[in-house]
């Protein structure tokens, strides 16, 4: 008797089981890449199809490295562009339009302060230049000279608050000019036709002077690099939490096309490249003059990126351009960026630079 309650005990112990496990749901697995990946670019770029220089982040667009990652496993990748620049993209983010955004300090520093959740992961643009044109015979030598005078310069974007920052340092408040709001293209044509005095803008003002249009009085790379601008690569926090390993490709795809090109071998190789973009070859060459590549196409979130976000942070805020001044330490997640660089054996590659400009060991 008692051994056949105990076989009816193990029949039944076994059904239920069978039947708890049967019950129970299923957790299926996190899956390592989406089917598209979204990225959205603050610059309108030139063509049909779109092509765009200047970083390292528009080198792996062009090269297709992103696409080559993730070809095998099947995932599309979206490149769009906003002609619209840095605000543009704000607005796609906020309607979860993109997952990764290649984006300057002042306009991530607005989404950040209106709650849209992103995280810094790469250099992307950095020290990026900022020029001074003029129109010729306007008696303006020098930042100084602004004072009254109409001023374009691109609200909004990184160039805002880099130009704001030269005024104030060299002894001039917003209010002391009279800044006009004017994109590249806007700026270009108001200077060639002598509606304003002066600008602060990017290379398309090299243009202008060899035309004779424009005279260029000052340059950010000449004075301090503080006031350059910056640029970084951002991911959503909701694309990083469901597919931190795609993230992590990603950025390992961007050091690996910056490493490419840090490499002085390849300085002709770039700009003939960049030449079909916005700008001819030549204009990208100046640019770039006594600067070597791995400053420009370094992807290193350093001490001196930092303290440039911290510093538009404050600008930003006593401009009244946002309510707040956001945090900005831990925005920034160099878990990607310290894997890709060790698996690649480039951990010292590139020079790191302290707050202040001056690069670290020196």
């Amino acid at each position: 008797m008692n051994r056949r309650i105990a076989q009816w005990a193990l029949i039944f112990g076994l059904f239920g089981a069978a039947g708890v496990q049967a019950q129970a749901p299923k957790q299926e697995a996190k899956p390592e890449v989406p089917a598209v990946i979204r990225i959205g670019v603050a610059t309108g770029g030139v063509g049909n199809p779109i092509r765009h220089g200047g970083t390292s982040a528009a080198l792996a667009y062009t090269d297709k490295a992103i696409e080559e990652e993730f070809r095998k496993d099947g995932t599309k990748v979206e490149w769009i562009f906003f002609k619209g620049a840095g605000p543009a993209v704000n607005e796609a983010l906020v309607n979860k339009q993109l997952d990764f955004a290649w984006q300057g300090d002042l306009p991530s520093i607005v989404h950040r302060v209106a709650g849209v959740k992103t995280k810094i992961i790469a250099g992307s643009g950095v020290r990026t230049g900022l020029y001074l044109g003029v129109v010729p015979g306007s008696g303006i030598q020098r930042i100084e000279d602004l004072r009254g005078k109409k001023v374009a310069v691109f609200k909004g974007t990184n160039l805002h608050l880099a130009a704001v920052r030269a005024l104030a340092d060299h002894g001039l408040k917003e209010k002391d000019v009279k800044l006009i709001n004017l994109d590249f293209a806007g700026t270009n044509a108001a200077l060639a036709s002598r509606d304003i005095d002066a600008a602060f803008s990017y290379v398309g003002l090299f243009d202008l002077r060899d035309r004779g249009l424009a005279q260029i009085v000052w340059s950010a790379h000449e004075d301090n690099f503080k006031y350059t601008r910056q640029t970084a690569l951002l991911v959503t926090d909701d694309f990083s939490a469901k597919y931190p390993k795609a993230v992590g490709r990603v950025v390992k795809v961007v050091v690996k096309t910056a490493h490419k090109y840090s490499d002085e071998n390849r300085r002709n190789e770039l700009f003939e490249a960049w030449g079909k973009t916005e700008y001819p070859e030549k204009i990208w060459r100046e640019d770039f003059i006594g600067q070597p590549l791995r400053v420009r196409q370094s992807p290193l979130l350093d001490p001196f990126l930092v303290a440039r976000y911290k510093d538009a942070a404050n600008e930003s805020f006593d401009l009244k351009l946002t309510r707040a001044k956001p945090e900005i330490d831990s925005w920034f997640d160099r878990s990607y960026l310290n894997a890709a660089l060790k698996e690649l054996k480039l951990e010292n590659y590139w020079p790191a630079y302290a707050a202040n400009g001056q690069q670290v060991g020196r």
